[in-house]
């Protein structure tokens, strides 16, 4: 990649619902941008985006979680995907860098990140970026029933 073409990274804002919401569309998440936009306050998330000639071509979403059991908080790289056109640039080590100095900012001892089983070359890279597999997750779906108490917040970085 020429230094003229490289990503920049930055925290996203509500006006790249657009382009966020055809980037998780891309992920197996479709949702509009209206929905980003409704996210924006309910997440408590930061959103980086990359850029390639003003254009926005990859996401990567995380969240700090204190807990108990660790002297440190957990990053958790919670999405990441670059447009098809566009992956392997080298966009994803480069979003993937600027999430964890970000984290380690806030006080991370580590990061983690869930992948689903299909995603078998997202496995790959993350393993080439240094992460090992190391645990399952398991997930139940509460939706969004009557007894939901959700509050939204802002997501940080947003504008």
């Amino acid at each position: 990649m020429e230094p003229d073409s490289l990503p920049k990274v930055r925290p996203a804002e509500a006006g790249d619902s657009v382009a966020l919401s055809e980037l998780f569309g891309e992920l197996g998440f479709p949702c509009s941008p209206h929905e980003v936009l409704d996210r924006f306050g309910a997440a408590e998330e930061t959103a980086l985006v990359a850029t390639l000639e003003g254009r926005i071509v990859g996401v990567i979403t995380t969240n700090v979680m204190p807990v108990l059991h660790r002297p440190m908080p957990v990053g958790r790289i919670s999405a990441l995907v670059v447009a098809q056109d566009n992956r392997g640039l080298g966009i994803g080590r480069v979003l993937v860098t600027a999430a964890e100095a970000l984290l380690a900012s806030r006080g991370c001892g580590l990061v983690e990140v869930t992948s689903n089983f299909r995603l078998e070359r997202a496995h790959g890279f993350y393993e080439s970026v240094g992460y090992e597999a190391t645990s399952y997750r398991f997930k139940k779906d509460l939706g969004a029933g009557p007894n939901n108490s959700f509050k939204p917040k802002p997501l940080r970085g947003s504008a």
